[in-house]
């Protein structure tokens, strides 16, 4: 079965779950052809696999001026054939969602974006026609999944969601695109609670959990997993852009705590900004100089899959401290690698690790209490290799990317 699998910005450096998706996907029988709204912001990532998925990921965005003569034909002969009331429709209920624009310049910059996405939604039409799509997949609940709707108003084309976080992340007009959605896919049961009770009658007929992953079966250590023994460098790993709700300046600040306790940690942190290192990253920096840390902590940038595998490996301990994370692709990749690890409980983290079992869990903007946890890891052999141990059965169990493959791959054959 051919479809469209549609990603915003792909591929973008925490992307790695979506191609092993499609891969494992590819496996059961499907056929996933990528599709993107556009190449990511930050410029090109450095994985391994990321090359080849973007020259077989198709862009909507910028159009090439031929593009724009055949997508404005698609959209005309959709309007003509009696489709243009549902598609005033969406755009009505797209307007109102959005915040009135004040000044001329806001109100022309916002009616040409709004062209913009029906122009996109009209080409992904062409396209999906022109590849015998069934279906297209969105893994977004943001203007990827505005233009899947606009896409459906057009032309009928089946579409389904995947929310990756919490709902008001997204823009407006979630009642629109979910009522509109042949089904739904969530990755935590919180955020299935969550939209119950947002959007109510709104929600398609079905609505799915499945968990993001990894593939458990590549991603296995090749050496045995070393806990600290107290002589030389406490390594940490940390793994997560570059973005304030990431909490990468709690890590840092635990990693003066731990100092300063007689720990010799050093922390590697791979990631980057959004703006390709000339963001966030360079508050991080600062806060780096100014609590002389400059000779313990390491930051990668955007690198390789390859070399974040070889970091966890040579890892006494992962950490977190997210504000509010999801659920948590790096956090089960250091699983994976029987790392243990040390993260903060908020949003859908619970769902991965369990305390004290699998993991340590924190409170979020804690410092304080994030360095304990760390030191109490990194002092405790036993307890650093039972985590790790439980952490790789957990995830081996329930949070491989086969998992999540085959619920999409189930849902859409049964539409």
């Amino acid at each position: 079965m051919a479809f469209g699998y549609l990603v915003p910005e792909f591929p973008g450096q925490t992307h790695s779950f979506f191609w092993r998706e499609v891969a494992a996907l590819r496996t059961l029988g499907m056929e996933p052809e990528l599709i993107s709204t556009r190449r990511p912001k930050g410029g090109r990532v450095s994985h391994g696999w990321a090359d080849g998925a973007e020259n077989e990921t198709y862009y909507l965005v910028p159009p090439s001026p031929a593009t724009l003569v055949l997508a404005s034909a698609t959209l005309l002969r959709g309007l003509v054939s009696g489709r243009a009331p549902a598609l005033r429709r969406s755009v009505r209920e797209y307007r109102a969602g959005r915040a009135p624009a004040v000044g001329l310049r806001r109100q022309v910059m916002g009616a040409l974006y709004l062209a913009a996405l029906v122009l996109a939604a009209a080409d992904l039409v062409r396209v999906s026609r022109s590849r015998a799509w069934t279906h297209i997949h969105v893994h977004s609940c943001a203007d990827a999944a505005q233009v899947a709707l606009f896409a459906h108003r057009l032309s009928g084309l089946p579409y389904s969601l995947t929310l990756h976080g919490p709902l008001a992340d997204y823009g407006p007009n979630q009642a629109g695109k979910w009522q509109n959605a042949a089904f739904a896919v969530v990755i935590t049961k919180g955020l299935l609670r969550d939209i119950g009770q947002q959007l109510g009658a709104a929600l398609p007929g079905r609505v799915e959990i499945a968990p993001m992953g990894v593939d458990t079966t590549n991603f296995i250590r090749r050496t045995p997993y070393e806990p600290w023994t107290g002589a030389g460098p406490a390594r940490i790993f940390s793994c997560g852009r570059l973005n304030p709700s990431k909490g990468h300046k709690d890590l840092v600040a635990a990693v003066r705590l731990l100092a300063d306790s007689g720990i010799d940690a050093r922390l590697v942190v791979a990631g980057e900004d959004d703006v390709g290192g000339t963001g966030y990253r360079l508050e991080l920096e600062r806060l780096i100089t100014e609590l002389d840390l400059a000779g313990r902590i390491t930051l990668l940038g955007a690198v390789s899959e390859e070399v974040i595998r070889s970091g966890l490996e040579e890892a006494h301990v992962f950490a977190l401290a997210s504000h509010a994370e999801p659920l948590g692709v790096a956090i089960m990749e250091a699983m994976s690698l029987s790392v243990p690890v040390v993260v903060t409980g908020a949003g859908g983290v619970p769902e991965l690790v369990q305390d004290q079992q699998s993991g340590l869990l924190v409170a979020a903007n804690d410092a304080v209490r994030l360095a304990a946890a760390v030191a109490l890891v990194l002092k405790s052999p036993d307890l650093a290799s039972r985590l790790g141990a439980a952490g790789r059965q957990r995830v081996a169990e329930r949070f491989d990317s086969t998992r999540s493959a085959a619920i999409l791959a189930q849902l859409i054959r049964g539409v």
